[in-house]
């Protein structure tokens, strides 16, 4: 008979835990600083795959990040010179040839939530991708809310080459948005690896940079939002999320609200009388 699915045990972060400053991580590394987090994922030995119980605690991570006041903004990158190499071809690649399909659909949701749980979370996520961003790294790297890569970085979407569907953790919602319909097509069907120039021209990475300036760069954009209107740009998050099922009106409408709750901030009064006496706005997210 085929084996039952059993997750990595559900990293139980305290509810409401209002900072995450002092967290550290079991299967991927945590490190905290100036309103910043930065998950990286650290096996570079292996070119960072992901296991059964770095799955569940990304998964519980991001959705911890609801319930905290002192991170900002999340960078997620791998260690050494790759990003990430997916599943882990031994550790679970291997086992789920032995499931059962509520085993096997058991699996996929989970991790499926923990996309879920990335785009859910109010802060910006960015990813640094260099080196190779392969299967379920690639998606994780679609589910940052923006993506800086170096010329070297390669990313491939390989479920076919696996005899499996492109339609892995939302993939066919998340790709098209990014490169458009025609262009996840082809690397949904094919496989074929996207090269960073490529990918830049396509529009999947904002900007590419040296392999020694990739990470300096997105921490200071990160450190930039993260000193930014939190709320409110917590709010454009929200906003870009539900709005990919709304008619133009019903956006509109939505924005009006969303930007009317905006109004009432003291981020936005600061801003005002920042402005009329000249100076930079500090802002306090509140």
């Amino acid at each position: 008979m085929s084996k039952k699915y059993r997750a990595g045990r559900s990293h139980q972060l305290p509810r409401h835990r209002k900072s995450l400053a002092e967290y550290q991580g079991e299967h991927i590394l945590f490190q905290y600083s100036a309103k910043v987090a930065t998950i990286t994922l650290n096996r570079p030995e292996r070119k960072n795959p992901l296991s059964f119980e770095s799955y569940a605690e990304l998964r519980d991570l991001f959705r911890a990040m609801n319930d905290v006041d002192d991170v900002h903004a999340i960078i997620i990158t791998g260690a050494g010179q790759n990003f990430c190499s997916g599943g882990d071809v031994h550790e679970i690649i291997g086992p789920l040839t032995e499931l059962d399909t509520p085993g096997l659909l058991a699996f996929t949701r989970m991790t499926g939530e923990v996309i879920k749980a990335m785009r859910a979370c109010p802060q910006p996520i960015i990813a640094a991708i260099d080196g190779i961003c392969a299967g379920a790294g690639a998606l994780l790297a679609l589910g940052a809310d923006l993506r800086f890569g170096t010329e070297r970085s390669k990313t491939y979407f390989l479920f076919n080459k696996v005899g499996l569907a492109g339609c892995d953790m939302g993939a066919c919602a998340l790709l098209p948005r990014v490169v458009g319909q025609g262009r996840a097509s082809e690397l949904l069907y094919t496989g074929r690896g996207l090269p960073g120039a490529e990918a830049e021209r396509w529009g999947f990475y904002n900007q590419l940079c040296s392999p020694d300036a990739l990470l300096p760069h997105v921490q200071k954009i990160a450190s930039d939002m993260a000193n930014g209107p939190t709320f409110a740009n917590s709010m454009t998050k929200k906003m870009l999320q539900q709005e990919w099922n709304m008619g133009v009106n019903e956006a509109i409408e939505a924005e009006a609200q969303a930007q009317a709750i905006c109004m009432m901030t003291n981020d936005f009064h600061r801003a005002y009388h920042a402005f009329i006496a000249k100076k930079t706005p500090i802002f306090e997210g509140d």
